[in-house]
């Protein structure tokens, strides 16, 4: 057998394989053997079938199974000993014209390579790594949200300045349909709130959402709007009273703080703004960071520049989908994915570059940390050693669970480059700058 690369370009390759007689016809001649005490031709007793018409029977068949076999065989073998890097998989060409009696077979694979490229990761660039501060504002608010989730709610009969009214926004064509608590302090302009003073359980407000609030972006927590559509949307909703209650606020005491942090971890009021403050902050540090991560990936994918082969790819989409694509639908499936393939090439050569490498005791470390992060939250805040590792055990014998944590593991080494790497300019926001910013606005 002969097999050869032509290359066409960078990135798109031809593998010629041309097949003699000699590389298959012991096979084949095995198989004519084996398949003769098995043959019925009419005419002949089955297993006493001349061999010749055995061979007229069933020798094209065979031939063709065991020619693909030797060349399959010869492919995977090939691509290793060259060791290519491939994106997608060999495609055959097909010759309608093909001629299975030639003295030789010439088959032909088209190959898409990944590209060779340099990845710059101290690229001069204008991103911003943001340091999210709790203000006062906020820390106060919250304050005031644990005082009244502590409290004593008292049910009333119609809806007063001061009440928290629970209901359902909804709106049928946009797909809302949320619960939710709101209460006078929402609303941009509150005269909105006026709009429910007076109401009783089981009535219907009906409020604008174009300028609701000060921020478009709180129909996102409000009435679950998408971000995209979030921008001056503008429909009629509605919103169904289902209880009235006001607070009576909980008193600031050691009670009320042994409760919400454990016994005689913060013993004032200020200790509990700070303690606020700290957990706030954190928060909003995992948030910046993921910011970060984004915006220095946008940023390599804009600026590192290589050719893929897309024309292969496309085309290989169509033979690997569950359902077959057509032309048209893998051009789009093309499209949509193509950024994401550009990033995970990039994500490789970064790794490479920095020597990143992802062991299992890393994925083990990486899943312990967030499994007790989980248990805290749930109020399990000293679990012992045994309990924990029987918990990460489990994760870890779950292969989607290993896939999903493995990349989180990945973005966090890639993370801690990027940031050293790319010298992001350092710059104190508070939260609702940030939001701003992450939005674009």
């Amino acid at each position: 057998m002969d097999i050869k690369r032509v290359a066409i370009d960078a990135v798109n390759e031809t593998i010629v394989m041309t097949v003699v007689h000699m590389d298959y016809k012991g096979q084949v001649a095995k198989r004519i053997n084996e398949k003769m005490p098995l043959a019925t031709v009419k005419g002949f007793r089955k297993g006493a079938v001349p061999k010749d018409l055995v061979e007229k029977q069933y020798g094209k068949a065979i031939k063709q199974e065991e020619v693909q076999k030797v060349v399959d065989l010869a492919l995977e073998r090939f691509v290793q000993s060259e060791r290519l890097n491939l994106l997608g998989t060999p495609l055959p060409k097909v010759n309608e014209n093909f001629d299975w009696s030639a003295e030789e077979l010439t088959f032909e694979y088209e190959i898409g390579l990944v590209p060779n490229f340099e990845l710059d990761l101290e690229a001069k660039n204008d991103i911003v790594k943001y340091v999210v501060t709790a203000d006062d504002k906020l820390i106060d608010g919250q304050v005031e949200r644990i005082q009244k989730q502590f409290g004593t709610a008292i049910p009333q009969e119609v809806v007063a300045a001061d009440s928290d009214v629970t209901g359902t926004f909804s709106n049928e064509e946009k797909g809302i349909n949320n619960a939710t608590t709101i209460a006078a302090d929402l609303f941009k302009d509150k005269a909105t709130f006026d709009l429910f003073i007076g109401k009783k359980v089981g009535d219907v407000v009906t409020v604008n959402t174009k300028g609701l609030f000060e921020d478009d972006h709180q129909l996102m927590d409000v009435m679950k709007v998408a971000h995209d559509d979030v921008h001056g949307l503008d429909v009629d909703v509605n919103f169904t009273i289902e209880a009235i209650n006001t607070a009576e606020l909980a008193e600031l005491n050691q009670e009320l703080f042994d409760k919400l942090f454990g016994a005689g971890t913060i013993s004032s009021l200020e200790e509990l703004k700070g303690k606020i403050k700290e957990d706030a902050e954190s928060q909003f540090a995992a948030q910046a960071d993921q910011k970060l991560l984004g915006d220095v990936t946008e940023f390599l994918i804009e600026n590192t520049k290589f050719d893929l082969p897309a024309e292969f790819l496309k085309k290989w989409l169509q033979t690997v989908s569950e359902k077959k694509l057509t032309p048209e639908e893998a051009e789009v499936e093309y499209a949509r994915s193509e950024k994401g393939l550009r990033f995970q090439l990039i994500e490789g050569r970064a790794m490479a570059q920095s020597d990143i490498k992802i062991t299992f005791e890393d994925l083990k470390t990486f899943t312990t940390k967030n499994i007790r992060q989980q248990m805290a939250q749930f109020g399990q805040t000293n679990p012992t050693e045994e309990e924990v590792q029987g918990i990460v055990a489990r994760v870890l014998s779950n292969q989607d669970e290993v896939k999903r944590l493995s990349d989180q593991v990945v973005a966090e080494k890639l993370l801690e480059v990027f940031k050293e790497k790319a010298n992001p300019t350092t710059k104190e926001v508070t939260y609702e700058e940030f939001i701003a910013a992450s939005y674009g606005e």
